[in-house]
Order: structure tokens, then sequence, then C-alpha cells
């Protein structure tokens, strides 16, 4: 049954959208008192009601956020993604009729609108050359000249600013993308993706051993429980190994109690959770993490923690910053496999 039976539906409560959605009910109030996407009409004034054009402009955040799109951006991309809708639905049979009387002779109208709808992504006006490029082989779905770009941003610029100045920036458009094009283009982000993840894995290095001089133990890359999105990670591992640096990657939704036997296992000199949405971030599990301890008594050490991903914005994690970027990520990360002093307890970052 609808959860909408009926155009004098009231709509749903916050916390009827907020299960539905899988985020808590303080995730969309911060998000309407911050963005400005909260329901258009409220209930006595007062209650926030969720209406189906709500609920569309919140769905379309959380795909957004879940791709890596700062929330901010991802605000505004689903509430243009709204009006863009509603524009439509008012202007459908004239956009129709002037389709039909613009078709150039022999063209079919159906023909015109598909020949604009691999349009060029939002990148807008501050990005490489090489993301225009990289978007428009995504959008005609060029395997072969996405795989070849790719290559090229990483072997021209190295790996930190090829993720950060070109892979980054085109993911983010396609999500956009996605987001105002009604769940199209959805096969233009899986590809994407695919490469990307494709590119990462061959510019990463060979394994280093975790033995060695100055080296305190590999570093640990882990998505928390329930957290699917592994490119950033993927990056971050790529440019740990061209470093020298010995890494155990262990991706995607990392089981709580794997991560902490793994912790145990191999006495890392650093841990990395990432959370790309703010329902997967769990400060809880953070701080358990970095409270384990290894070694011999009077010799005991534990982790550098650190919090990669937007799900930790806003979540107190004293003692745990966060990184703001990769580049700051792996000078983190270097620092971190210095031999630390004994009795100090964990060495934790932003």
């Amino acid at each position: 049954m609808s959860e909408f039976p009926s155009p004098e539906y009231p709509g749903l409560t916050t916390g009827a959208l907020a299960r539905r959605l899988g985020v808590a009910p303080t995730t969309l109030r911060s998000w309407d008192r911050r963005y400005g996407i909260g329901p258009e009409v409220r209930a006595d004034g007062r209650h926030r009601r969720w209406r189906p054009g709500d609920v569309a402009v919140l769905e379309a955040m959380c795909r957004l956020t879940a791709a890596g799109v700062p929330p901010a951006e991802a605000a505004w991309a689903a509430r243009e993604a709204r009006e863009a809708r509603e524009a439509a639905g008012r202007g459908a049979e004239a956009r129709s009729l002037a389709r039909t009387e613009a078709a150039p002779d022999g063209v079919a109208p159906a023909d015109v609108g598909r020949s604009r709808a691999a349009g060029a992504l939002p990148l807008g006006g501050a990005v490489r050359q090489e993301c225009r490029g990289l978007a428009r082989a995504a959008v005609r779905l060029d395997a072969s000249a996405v795989e070849e770009q790719l290559g090229a941003a990483v072997e021209q610029y190295g790996l930190t600013v090829a993720w950060q100045e070109v892979m980054v920036p085109t993911l983010h458009a396609v999500g956009r993308k996605w987001a105002s094009s009604g769940d199209r283009y959805v096969e233009v982000e899986h590809l994407l993706s695919w490469h990307v993840s494709t590119a990462l894995r061959r510019a990463t290095g060979r394994p280093a051993p975790a033995e060695g001089a100055g080296v305190t133990g590999p570093v640990v890359l882990a998505c928390l429980p329930g957290e699917q999105h592994t490119l950033p990670l993927e990056a971050l591992n790529a440019g740990l190994s061209r470093l020298g640096l010995p890494t155990r990657m262990f991706g995607a939704a990392v089981p709580a109690e794997a991560l902490t036997a793994a912790v145990r296992r191999l006495g890392p000199a650093a841990v990395v959770l990432w959370a790309q949405a703010r329902s997967t971030a769990s400060p809880a599990l953070a701080r358990h993490i970095a409270d384990t301890r290894w070694g011999v008594h009077g010799a005991r050490r534990g982790p550098t923690v650190v919090l990669g991903g937007p799900g930790w914005a806003g979540r107190a994690a004293q003692g745990m910053p966060r990184p703001t970027g990769l580049r700051e990520a792996l000078e983190m990360l270097s620092r971190a496999q210095a031999p630390a002093p004994a009795a100090d307890g964990p060495q934790t970052f932003v």
C-alpha cells in the first residue's frame, strides 16, 4: 500500500520518514534547519509533515551524500531537481509543442529529446579540462575513453591531484546529474565508479611489509558496518602504497567484531574508519578501536584512529579528528608510522 494513499493524506511524520530513509530524525531536522529542505507545508504551522515531493527531495539528498557529494551541495542539487520536476510538469505540453515545431526535417521530436539527454554533466566553471573530457566519455558510456583518460590523469598529475581534482569532481557531477534527472544516469555513475576503482588499483604499488625500521604496523582501512562506499579508501590505499607504507584494505561494511579482531591481530599503527553517511558513523565503535591495546605489560600501545568521510560531520569524537582530504590524510598517516611513545596511548587526528 502506498504511504500516500490520497491527495488529502497529511504526510509522513519525521520519525516515519527517518525510518524509511534509514537516517536519524535529528538528521532530517538538521537538514531542514541548515539547508532549507524541510517540508513545504507544516501541520498547524509547527509540526513537520512530509509530502511526496518533500520525500523525493530527501531521497535525492541521501543518494547524493552517499555518493560523496558534500551536504550543502547535495541539498542545492536536490532542491534544483524538485524545481525542475515541478517546472516540467507545468510546461510539459508547451515544450512538447515547441519541440515538434523546432524539429529538423526528417527528425522525430523524440529523437531531438534523446539528442539532448546526454548533455554535459554539471561540473561548474572551476574544474580542470580533464574533468570535462572524462564526463563526456562517461555520459557516452565510452569505457575505453574513460579508462584512457583516468590513466592519463594519474600519470600526468600524480595520484593525489588526479583523485582530488579530476576523479572526485566528475563523480560529484554524476551524482548531481542523477538527482536532477529522475534516477537516470545510474548507468553512468556505475561505469565511472568501476573505472575509477580500476585506475586506483592500477596505481597501487606492491604491498609493503609491515616490518622495518621506524614502522610500527600497517594502516588498516575499513568502512564501518553498513557502509558500502569504498572509493575514497581505495584512493588512500593507493597513495599509502606509493609511499611504501604497509596497509590492510578491508573495504566495505566490515562487521564490528571482525574489525576489532583484525586490529588485535595486526597491531596497526593506524586505523581509518570511513563513514559516507551519518547513519553509518559510530563514535562508540571508533572509541572502542582507539581504546584497544596490545603488547607486553609496561609497553602496551594502541592505534592511531583517523575518521574519514562526511558521515562524521558534527559528531563528537574527542581525540579523533578528521583529515580534510587525501593529501592531508597521507601526511597524517605517514607521521603515524613513526615509532610512538610506549605509554602515551593512541595518537589521533582530525
